[in-house]
């Protein structure tokens, strides 16, 4: 495993610990919003589940379509171009038994509205998975880049310009506090919070390559703290699960 693919899996492995009671529960039917390449996507098809890819992205669906023929699962996936606000387009309502909405929430410019449609195409006691960049580590991050003025932009309203380099990607960063409110609103009820990437970000990958066991450690020490609320304002990334 190269030291990228170390440092991939020490980032995405609370969000994987936290969606395994979920994967477990028997074959789901997954929409995987702005899914991409099928990061996610494939890896849930081969345990067993239908995943459709909902992406604008035309070269990433083609990127998505080759990967899941290479794993065995292409006829376990499908991919549609469109996004959150044509999403009813290619979607059928309450016709998902799991949502994977990562990375989504911080391009969209209404976030309320999005969740809304995330909760409507959710069966009843569906989940929602959620994984958002976090402001206050996002702050953190740029002014250690010196990038003030967008450090100052974000800790002021939330949004700021995009910075080159900088964790995360699009134009809002969330807190706790304020996904607290906009889920209950859209009708999803919040059941857990993990803070994702409080040390994975920090962490220099030759170390990874250095020492043995480094990155099982790591992961082990992200999964520690994922629930400990005096990390989340480190975080990257939020990560909630919700029910419709």
């Amino acid at each position: 495993m190269s030291a990228s693919e170390r440092r991939g899996a020490a980032r995405t492995a609370v969000v994987w610990g936290a969606l395994r009671p979920v994967l477990d529960a028997g074959p789901l039917d997954v929409l995987d919003i702005g899914g991409g390449t099928g990061g996610f996507a494939v890896r849930v098809a081969e345990l067993g589940h239908r995943v459709a890819v909902v992406d604008p992205s035309p070269d990433a669906l083609a990127a998505l379509g080759r990967r899941a023929r290479e794993s065995g699962v292409a006829d376990r996936i499908a991919g549609q171009q469109g996004d959150l606000s044509t999403l009813f387009d290619v979607v059928e309502p309450a016709s998902a038994d799991l949502v994977l909405c990562h990375g989504v929430l911080e391009v969209v410019p209404e976030p309320a509205d999005a969740l809304k449609a995330l909760a409507a195409v959710l069966r009843p006691g569906g989940t929602l998975s959620l994984l958002v960049a976090q402001r206050h580590a996002a702050v953190v991050a740029r002014a250690m880049a010196g990038h003030f003025q967008a450090a100052h932009a974000l800790l002021e309203s939330g949004t700021g310009p995009a910075v080159r380099g900088a964790a995360g990607r699009g134009s809002h960063r969330f807190t706790r506090d304020e996904l607290a409110e906009l889920l209950p609103a859209a009708g999803l009820d919040v059941v857990a919070v993990h803070g994702v990437r409080v040390f994975a970000d920090l962490v220099p990958g030759s170390l990874l390559d250095l020492e043995p066991g480094a990155t099982q450690a790591l992961v082990d020490l992200e999964e520690a703290v994922a629930e400990r609320p005096e990390y989340l304002p480190l975080a990257t990334q939020l990560h909630l699960l919700a029910k419709r």
